[in-house]
């Protein structure tokens, strides 16, 4: 959160990712809202862009085969509604409209990981039920197929977040920890990033070795 708040102080756009749960996005967003506020305050121009990305697809990857059937595939979608009524709340708040009216452009709502998993489920599962003003939905291509082929949009989320909290007190009758897993999805996130990030690293590395080696190469070098 530090270094979300320093970057957009210095006024460098960020996609705060890995985000999951309605208390992991309003602390991003709090340290978005630091940002531009202290922006503001040594007088810098507060238009910097920055998305919070919420995923969506990995709540019910999760807990598939561990809840009762007519569960599966919704904890993702009243997790990201939860969401979306915090971020409704945000920008109704008299703290929002003063970086507003000062210049300042909100940090959009984007909702990521919304490929369906589950073959038995909607191919435009988390498209059609997250459709919403003011924000971001980055869809995989086949996705983005799927939904100009035959995809239906269906109602708004309603900015109080709808049917949500209904839906996800069943989760915990159900024996889901909301609070545990949202830490536990975010930790392996960032562990499945940093181990990509360590890949690309290593791939860059061992084309830099070979470059290197073709270059002192002399026969290498007359040809160059």
């Amino acid at each position: 959160m530090p270094a979300i708040e320093e970057a957009i102080f210095a006024g460098v756009p960020v996609n705060v990712t890995l985000l999951f749960s309605r208390e992991q996005y309003l602390a991003a967003a709090d340290a978005f809202m630091r940002g531009i506020e202290r922006r503001i305050t040594a007088g810098l121009k507060p238009d910097v862009g920055s998305v919070a990305s919420v995923f969506v697809s990995r709540w019910d990857g999760a807990v598939a085969g561990k809840v009762p059937t007519d569960l599966q595939n919704q904890l993702g979608i009243a997790m990201a509604k939860r969401t979306y009524k915090a971020y409704r709340e945000l920008l109704d708040s008299p703290r929002w409209q003063r970086a507003f009216n000062a210049g300042a452009r909100p940090q959009r709502l984007l909702f990521d990981s919304t490929g369906t998993k589950d073959p038995k489920a909607s191919d435009v599962l988390y498209v059609k039920s997250l459709a919403a003003p003011f924000t971001v939905n980055t869809m995989p291509e086949p996705t983005l197929l799927a939904l100009a082929d035959h995809g239906q949009i269906g109602s708004i989320i309603f900015p109080d977040g709808g049917d949500c909290e209904t839906v996800l007190a069943k989760f915990g009758e159900a024996g889901v920890n909301l609070k545990i897993l949202a830490t536990q999805l975010q930790i392996d996130g960032a562990k499945a990033f940093v181990k990509s990030w360590n890949e690309l690293l290593a791939v860059i590395a061992s084309k830099t070795d070979a470059l290197d080696r073709l270059c002192t190469n002399p026969g290498s070098q007359r040809r160059w």
